[in-house]
């Protein structure tokens, strides 16, 4: 194996790590990727949805239910643009959520894990928890559309 040192860090306690924040807390979203989607101005294309979608699933992570919060963009991207008040009104409530992404729980081996499911119409969604001390601590979220039978 060959490292390049100017691109390694060994013995830190926190650090950016994949586009997130690691620490012996847990993994954090990387603030600096949240303030670019907090800046988007209004959509005016097919391709900003499409760019936008993608940073917002990239945070799917760290957000219950995140597909449910934004399904409307999906709705955009199976026809042609129609960038409506519903899908306004969606990132405007998708936002908080980027603010105040929680802190994911780093996985102890031994304790027990809990599985919450959430089912709609249109998704499938699921949180991973531990507990600590009587505090149900996020360790994961995960979220799917559903896209008619599926085998």
């Amino acid at each position: 194996m060959k490292l390049n040192p100017s691109k390694c860090a060994f013995g830190v306690s926190s650090g950016k790590f994949l586009g997130f924040m690691s620490s012996h807390r847990g993994i954090e979203a990387n603030l600096d990727k949240i303030q670019a989607i907090l800046n988007i101005e209004p959509l005016k294309n097919i391709k900003e949805v499409q760019s936008l979608s993608g940073r917002v699933i990239a945070f799917n992570r760290f957000v219950s239910k995140a597909t449910d919060k934004c399904l409307p963009f999906f709705k955009v991207l199976k026809k042609a643009f129609d960038w409506m008040d519903e899908c306004h009104k969606a990132f405007q409530d998708v936002k908080p959520y980027l603010t105040t992404a929680p802190l994911l729980s780093p996985f102890v081996p031994g304790n027990e894990l809990y599985l919450y499911l959430a089912v709609s119409l249109h998704t499938v969604s699921s949180t991973l928890v531990r507990e600590e001390g009587r505090v149900q601590k996020p360790v994961y979220y995960t979220s799917q559309a559903l896209r008619g039978v599926e085998g």
